[in-house]
This record gives structure tokens, C-alpha cells and sequence, in this order.
């Protein structure tokens, strides 16, 4: 469990890239949205313990990140989006690595190899950014954290990649992990994500369930304009549009439209639809 209380964060010369976000975020695998400088780098350092918050508290279960506790940081793997390896490969990197993280689990390295089609042998400054994130990948997924924090994990994969990546996170996470994946290609693991993070200057719009939310609002695509809609937008010869869920049945959830509306000016309308609450609820 992740809680976030009134957490704010402030660079230097005054640059205020999170500014009192508050939420909950359970266990399962989370997307983690937000335009380039929304704060998402910044909210995965302050889980990871690499940045301590200006105000306010990012609590792991009951571990303060910002007190870097051996027992908590044990618990906690962030994968950034550009990561040099102080080794030849990632399979040196692993024999001096996973010593510090007691969940690691060799078999699952070793599978996760092969469903790359790697060895582990691969030279890291060889391989494109393809090849090394996938070989990290292989490692940060085998080393059965509570938390992983994944920024752009899919970032120069190709399709056969992303089908490998989205069969190896669906193996490899349990029931009691959370994993946060920060990007911005939305449909790479859509049918992975439980819950969905929202962030947009620094504020958080949205923390919430993907099943909750899609019993309160549905995405739909139509060739003629959907009838009062909450959001809409067009595409080629299409018309995509959030309207509201009338039937409380669990609908497809369109991650990118979702995106999208909360980013355009019918972000209260929307928020009032999913919550009630035009700043949004919690996990």
C-alpha cells in the first residue's frame, strides 16, 4: 500500500513539480499518466527514497520513503527510463544486485531471459535501447519487490517485445505487489492495468480503480456524434466519445480518451462523472 498525504515537492528556484497530492494506491498494476514535465519522474523518485518531499509524507505500508530504511528500500525497485549498468551485463549485475533484495528469484531472472530471447551475457554498451531495456527488465521483474516503479519500460521494444513484456508482468506479479508504470504509449499493457494515476502540473486529477471507473463512464466509438456527450473527439471516419455509464455495467476503458478528456475542458464534467467529486477520489 502506497499513501500519499499532502505531498509536495519544489525544486530549486522555485519550480513546484508536485504540489499537495494526496492519494491511496492499492496493490496491482497501476498506469501512471501526465504530459512531460507533469511530475511523474519526480512522484517515482519520492517512492524509490531518491527525493525527499519539500512537505508532506509518502508512506510504504507503514515506511516513511523519505527515512531510507534498509527494510523499506528492500522492498521498493525503481526502473528509470535511461539506466547504466556498473557491470559488462546485466547477468553481473544481478550477482551484485539482488544480494540486497532477498525476494529475488533466480528461476524467474533465468525465464524472463528466454521470453526475451537473452542470455544475459549481452554486453550492455553493445545493445541498443531496445535490447537494454529489455534485459533490465528481465532483472527488475524477477526481483518479487512490493513495489516497482517502471518509467517507459516499453521505450524501444518492439511488437514481439511488448507481447513478452505483457506475458512476463502478468507471471511475475502477485496479488500483494503494486506496479506503477509510467508512460505515454498507453495501449502497450492496457489489458494489465487495475488502476489509473493522473497527474497534470503537479496536481493529481485522478487515483483510481480501472474498474470503478468504468462502471461510471463508458468510451465509446461511433461513425455518427454520440448524443450529449461528456468528451468527444474525432478520428478518421470515427467519432470517440466518453458518455455516461448508464447501466453500471463494466465497460472497455479507453486509457487515451481518458487521458485526453482530463486534459481538455471538460476535465470537471468528467471527474464529476467517475466521482462525484470534481477533484477526483482516491485508490
Amino acid at each position: 500500500m502506497i499513501t500519499f498525504d499532502h505531498l509536495t515537492y519544489e525544486y530549486s528556484r522555485g519550480h513546484l513539480a508536485l504540489r499537495d497530492v494526496t492519494a491511496t494506491i492499492a496493490p496491482g498494476i497501476h498506469l501512471l499518466l501526465g504530459e512531460n514535465g507533469a511530475g511523474k519522474t519526480t512522484l517515482l523518485k519520492i517512492m524509490a527514497g531518491l527525493l525527499t518531499p519539500t512537505s508532506g509524507k509518502c508512506m510504504l505500508d507503514c515506511y516513511d520513503s523519505s527515512n531510507r530504511e534498509p527494510s523499506a528500500l528492500k522492498k521498493v525497485f525503481l526502473m528509470p527510463d535511461m539506466m547504466e549498468l556498473p557491470t559488462k551485463n546485466i547477468r553481473g549485475f544481478a550477482t551484485l544486485h539482488s544480494r540486497f533484495y532477498p525476494t529475488f528469484s533466480q528461476e524467474c531472472f533465468e525465464e524472463n531471459l528466454r521470453e526475451f530471447g537473452l542470455t544475459g551475457d549481452e554486453t550492455f554498451t553493445n545493445l541498443s535501447l531496445g535490447l537494454r531495456h529489455k534485459t533490465l527488465l528481465a532483472y527488475a521483474t524477477a526481483l518479487g519487490v512490493d513495489i516497482l516503479l517502471l518509467d517507459e519500460p516499453a521505450n524501444g521494444l518492439d511488437i514481439t517485445s511488448k507481447k513478452a513484456l505483457r506475458k512476463i508482468l502478468a507471471r511475475t506479479t502477485s496479488t500483494e505487489q503494486t506496479v506503477i508504470i509510467s508512460t505515454h504509449t498507453v495501449s502497450d499493457l492496457r489489458e494489465l492495468y487495475d488502476g489509473v494515476i493522473v497527474l497534470s502540473k503537479g496536481e493529481l486529477l485522478l487515483a483510481k480503480p480501472s474498474w470503478e471507473i468504468c462502471e461510471r463512464i463508458s468510451c465509446v466509438s461511433t461513425t455518427i456524434p454520440s448524443y450529449n456527450p461528456l468528451f468527444m473527439e474525432q478520428g478518421p471516419g470515427v467519432f470517440y466519445s466518453i458518455i455516461t455509464n448508464e447501466t453500471g455495467e463494466p465497460a472497455e476503458l479507453n486509457y487515451g480518451l481518458l487521458y485526453s478528456s482530463l486534459l481538455s475542458p471538460s476535465r470537471d464534467k468528467i471527474l464529476k462523472a467517475i466521482s462525484g467529486n470534481e477533484k477526483g477520489e482516491n485508490l
